[in-house]
């Protein structure tokens, strides 16, 4: 599959790569992304076109290569990136600031659209003395939650100056990422291996549920939630181990699966064939984790010992209850593992999926499109 690749190389690191929303009932494609960089100079968010689609080479390969549209100066490390709705884009930085920057698309700029100034800060004694980190970002328009190294959540609303809510002192330890459960409770992973989930309808500034991973406490990067069942949530931590949680019941993860040799930076489920979910992570590796293969279809042999109880054939009146991610063991007989860039060095830090099309970014100072991902 690598031949539906193409690269991009761009002289800078990059941190965050998002695809732009389609348009509700669009047939097409997305056609255009988002990127952020870190460690350098001077960072930048960059709007690009995947490129030209009639430019088909000789045996109908794609060969267009990401086109640049339009960029603009970025103060700080990209920490996250969110697409608000079709033209604006909420970032978080290493300054703690959180700025939403709007895409004119008539004149392909990028302008700061609204600005948050170090939304996310370290106390001193007597004075803020500088900002933490903004770590992770989650939008449904208009609202926008904001977690970070100070330990902090914060609700904006996009076009309104102040937070509608801040929990100040939310987690002890720092908060790495976020996402929403449902429209009112979202769940926000840590530094010491915690998930947590919060209620934004109740005034109190503690969380609703605690769960965590048994003993070592390693510290958690990423989460996603499944599309359509809101219960199951898989997190990435720094151990590269994948965590399918389901959080209606318990509170450890009912599986833990080996996967990376070091810390995972993002974890997404495909966001409408969610029997597809990938990772990538610092050891240079991007995994697509594929549990849609229908049990009945295999070989027989897999069926013996009389472990085939375990395995509900997707075909079953059971589907919509049980996801193939619940079940005890989700590795066994049914889920293909593919990495997706085998002979990669530095790190993978960010991807982002939508319909066929992935998109990637490394430390490489390289962005990779592949628009045959599902095919």
């Amino acid at each position: 599959a690598m031949e539906d690749v193409c690269a991009k190389f761009v002289s800078q690191k990059i941190s965050k790569t998002r695809w732009r929303p389609l348009p509700v009932a669009a047939l097409q494609p997305p056609d255009v992304f988002a990127t952020g960089s870190w460690d350098n100079e001077d960072n930048r968010i960059s709007i690009w076109s995947v490129g030209d689609l009639g430019n088909a080479g000789l045996n109908g390969e794609y060969q267009g290569e990401p086109q640049l549209l339009c960029d603009i100066r970025h103060n700080g490390d990209v920490m996250d990136m969110q697409f608000l709705d079709q033209e604006r884009i909420v970032v978080a930085s290493s300054t703690g600031t959180v700025t939403i920057f709007r895409h004119h698309q008539n004149n392909q700029t990028l302008s700061a659209n609204q600005r948050w100034e170090k939304a996310h800060y370290h106390v001193d004694q007597d004075t803020s003395c500088g900002g933490a980190a903004c770590t992770g970002v989650i939008c449904n328009n208009p609202e926008i939650v904001t977690v970070g190294e100070d330990g902090r959540i914060n609700l904006f609303r996009a076009d309104q100056k102040d937070a509608v809510r801040t929990i100040d002192n939310a987690d002890s330890s720092t908060l790495h990422a976020v996402t929403f459960l449902r429209t009112t409770e979202i769940l926000t992973v840590n530094s010491i291996g915690q998930l947590k989930i919060w209620d934004l309808r109740q005034q109190r500034n503690e969380p609703s549920q605690i769960f965590s991973l048994t003993g070592d406490r390693v510290p958690l990067h990423c989460v996603d939630r499944h599309p359509n069942q809101q219960h199951i949530v898989a997190t990435g931590g720094q151990d590269g181990m994948l965590s399918i949680w389901d959080i209606r019941q318990g509170t450890m993860p009912v599986s833990l699966l080996n996967a990376h040799e070091a810390e995972m930076w993002e974890v997404h489920f495909h966001p409408s064939s969610p029997d597809h979910l990938f990772t990538c992570s610092e050891d240079g590796s991007l995994w697509h984790w594929d549990t849609s293969t229908d049990i009945s279809e295999k070989p027989s042999f897999l069926h013996q010992g009389g472990r085939s109880t375990t395995y509900l054939s997707h075909n079953t009146i059971n589907q919509s209850v049980v996801s193939a991610w619940l079940s005890n063991d989700p590795t066994k007989d049914r889920m293909e593992i593919t990495n997706l860039i085998p002979n990669q060095t530095l790190s993978v830090n960010s991807l982002d999926i939508l319909g066929p099309c992935l998109v990637y970014g490394t430390d490489a100072e390289a962005i990779y499109v592949n628009r045959q991902l599902l095919a």
